[in-house]
């Protein structure tokens, strides 16, 4: 064979494998820090707590809020306990520390410059950043709904649970309906990261992201409790957040929480679109 034909044998194209080795090294970053596995350590600690208190006070059963008089009946309840009161603030604030310091934290050490001379696009660096933040967004919850799981089983009595709609469902089938849960807040909490991750991007100073994704949240909610704002109260990041009770209905009704998912999903696209445009053409000095 002479050397032309080998040339027209060989392959014209071939496919360069994937590396995860950024992706790797982000999540190494992002969980190996003490700071957010403190924030995880709290989270679980959450439905410990409850699970507790209500084992302690069990004779003040009946007056307590949505799915905490249940939790004596069966202990998947303190999951739904857990998750319903971590949501409105401690889950947001999780999110916050994480997606806020994504840009910021890098810009403010000086490690971003250096970052930005490997061969890595910033399109890619960013949606690693990005990537990493979803994984815990989804972590935060599923640490919250499997500790809740196993602490209110070992103390509570466990069986068919009692649905919102009245019927009632097997205990495989109300875990998965928790999981379901847990994805559906991810999914949630992962707008909120795109929003810290774009305001990350706007500033050099880690604490201030930080505090505007939180404070964003927070004025999110309360523009949404106030009656007089309710034609804006859809367009909200946060309105949908509760919409998980569409997942402890038989059937799975998917009426809000449907909603809920496309809203996040816009949400998501809209604010990543913003952190690319910004992050793109931003002047790297330190």
């Amino acid at each position: 064979m002479s050397a032309a034909d080998a040339v027209l044998d060989r392959p014209q194209w071939s496919v360069r494998p994937v590396s995860t080795r950024l992706l790797r090294s982000e999540l190494s970053l992002v969980f190996g820090r003490r700071r957010n596995q403190v924030i995880l350590a709290v989270l679980a600690a959450v439905p410990v707590l409850i699970a507790v208190a209500v084992k302690i006070n069990s004779s003040d059963n009946g007056r307590g809020p949505v799915f905490f008089n249940s939790i004596a009946e069966n202990g998947l309840f303190v999951s739904l306990a857990a998750l319903f009161a971590i949501t409105p603030l401690f889950l947001p604030l999780a999110v916050a520390v994480v997606s806020g310091d994504a840009i910021a934290g890098e810009s403010n050490q000086g490690t971003l410059r250096y970052l930005l001379t490997v061969p890595v696009s910033r399109m890619r660096l960013l949606a690693t950043k990005y990537a990493a933040s979803v994984l815990y967004c989804f972590a935060a919850t599923l640490i919250v709904g499997v500790v809740g799981a196993a602490i209110g089983l070992i103390l509570f009595p466990s069986g068919s649970v009692l649905l919102l709609s009245g019927s009632s469902t097997s205990l495989p089938a109300a875990l998965l309906r928790i999981l379901l849960i847990c994805l559906y807040l991810g999914l949630s909490m992962a707008a909120l990261a795109a929003i810290g991750l774009f305001i990350s991007t706007l500033t050099d100073y880690p604490v201030a992201a930080m505090a505007a994704t939180a404070g964003l949240a927070v004025a999110s909610e309360v523009l949404d409790a106030i009656p007089q704002l309710a034609a804006i109260a859809p367009w909200l990041p946060t309105h949908w957040w509760f919409s998980f009770g569409d997942f402890l209905r038989d059937p799975i009704t998917m009426q809000d929480s449907s909603t809920g998912v496309v809203s996040a999903l816009v949400y998501i696209a809209i604010f990543t679109s913003l952190a690319w445009a910004r992050f793109a053409g931003k002047d790297v000095s330190s």
